[in-house]
């Protein structure tokens, strides 16, 4: 007589990739942000655009802070001139600072001839006494 043959192993059900299992519970939803936490996060991103806003424009709208002797480039408009330090054999230079008067706004202080250029940066204010450059 022959020996009984052992039953194959029980095998585990295939069910296709993404779909549910049957009988399983569902997969929890994803948590969601309490409501203080959404207000703070928004709070926030107000706050970094303000400082990004503001402090941005404080650091690159500051009065160009030359000393006699250095050039620059003035443009714009008289009552809202653009200031930026260049080197004197720079071909955008115009202007060379031949004394700064600090703690004033008195653009006479310059003598006859030279450019004065006021400026104010919260307390400081000074005037730039500039020469034209000859090119």
């Amino acid at each position: 007589m022959s020996a009984p043959k052992p039953s194959p192993a029980p095998q585990e059900p295939q069910f296709p990739e993404g779909q549910p299992i049957p009988g399983a519970a569902p997969a929890p939803a994803p948590a969601k942000k309490s409501k203080v936490k959404k207000f703070l996060g928004v709070v926030a991103l107000i706050v970094v655009a303000v400082v990004v806003k503001f402090g941005i424009g404080y650091l690159f709208n500051a009065p160009v802070r030359a000393e006699a002797g250095d050039c620059v480039k003035v443009t714009g408009e008289e009552n809202n001139p653009e200031v930026e330090t260049k080197g004197c054999d720079d071909k955008d230079a115009n202007y060379k600072v031949v004394k700064v008067v600090e703690n004033s706004f008195d653009v006479n202080a310059c003598t006859v001839g030279e450019a004065a250029l006021a400026q104010k940066w919260d307390a400081d204010k000074f005037v730039l006494c500039l020469d034209p450059l000859k090119k």
